[in-house]
């Protein structure tokens, strides 16, 4: 996903997650108001942290003014820029958030199913464990696979698992011994050893829970392990699905904005 995010973690967030949503932990539904009609969303008790900070920015009306700077039909709504309380036309938004980093909370039992919601980030380049935005969430419409598309699918990330393998493994005979004569006889070992290593360990399978809702009421899959789920709509995704068809630029930014504000119930 394209997360560009201007973040330096602060020391006090253990004191933020300690100690200031206590009051709220018993509220785990929120409701989104829009132009287009509202969006209730469930919070999950699996995903604590995520959870909380969420109660605690909604009932410090952190988003109300903000708009969804990122709409992509068929994949997701996004929003929690607080730059966009006082969006500019043509403007990119996205790169900025509440100011602090989130632990990821993967949960194999939640998956980006139609209706998910999940926290954004930064790539795993920059972010190798995957912690979440302080605020910048998105909402799950994405597609319906057919089981061969799923098939597919998990045949490309076992054949990317075993190219990774055979790069790790090529560059250190090339390190120990960088003579390109062997060049031949080094991609026969690699070969050998590489699929000896892949085979060694279980490949990529999707899980039941996963075939059975991407088959039926659609998701995103490939961003299942990457990115934290913490909820999902329980009202309102004629909303989410209408947001999702509004005209947008080249940057995925609607036209016309689309305000939001959101509520603790």
């Amino acid at each position: 996903m394209r997360v560009k995010l201007i973040i330096c973690t602060f020391f006090i967030g253990l004191i933020f997650f300690s100690c200031s949503t206590k009051k709220n932990t018993s509220s785990q539904l929120v409701k989104i108001s829009t132009e287009y009609g509202d969006i209730t969303i469930k919070l999950y008790d699996k995903t604590p942290i995520h959870r909380d900070n969420f109660l605690k920015l909604s009932n410090d009306k952190f988003y109300n003014g903000q708009i969804f700077h990122r709409v992509i039909k068929d994949f997701v709504i996004q929003a929690g820029d607080p730059d966009t309380k006082n969006s500019e036309p043509y403007k990119l938004y996205g790169e900025k958030d509440s100011g602090y980093l989130l632990d990821a909370e993967f949960n194999d039992s939640l998956i980006h199913k139609y209706g998910a919601v999940g926290m954004a980030r930064e790539g795993d380049d920059v972010n190798p464990l995957k912690k979440s935005s302080g605020s910048q969430f998105y909402i799950v419409i994405g597609k319906i696979f057919t089981s061969k598309e799923l098939d597919n699918f998990e045949d490309k990330i076992n054949a990317k698992k075993l190219s990774n393998i055979k790069d790790s493994l090529f560059n250190i005979y090339l390190k120990n011994d960088p003579d390109v004569d062997k060049l031949a006889l080094i991609t026969q070992k690699v070969n050998l050893q590489s699929d000896s290593i892949f085979n060694s360990k279980p490949s990529f399978k999707l899980s039941e829970l996963q075939r059975k809702y991407y088959t039926t009421v659609g998701g995103i899959p490939h961003l299942d392990g990457n990115y934290t789920i913490f909820g999902e709509v329980i009202e309102g995704m004629d909303v989410v699905k209408k947001i999702s068809l509004v005209k947008t630029d080249k940057n995925d930014r609607p036209i016309k904005d689309i305000k939001l504000n959101i509520k603790v119930l």
